[in-house]
């Protein structure tokens, strides 16, 4: 089981860059690559509520809950 990240989607349903998000929401482009990959270990709430402001969304556009047992898409 595992959490899946879907900020590539939502930046681009909402044609934006990933430099721009970043400044918008006030942290590094780094660390929202980290993010973007699944990589990160956690997220602040703060941090999440910024993304969901920007891209005018839900936490669940941009978090998963995948069964890995039963997605296709994972190895």
């Amino acid at each position: 089981m595992s959490i899946r990240i879907n900020l590539d989607i939502m930046l681009a349903r909402r044609k934006m860059r990933s430099n721009d998000l970043a400044q918008r929401v006030g942290i590094s482009v780094q660390n929202l690559s980290i993010l973007k990959t699944g990589k990160a270990k956690a997220i602040r709430f703060s941090t999440l509520e910024a993304l969901c402001r920007h891209l005018d969304c839900q936490p669940g556009d941009i978090l998963e809950f995948v069964d890995d047992d039963l997605d296709p898409d994972t190895d």
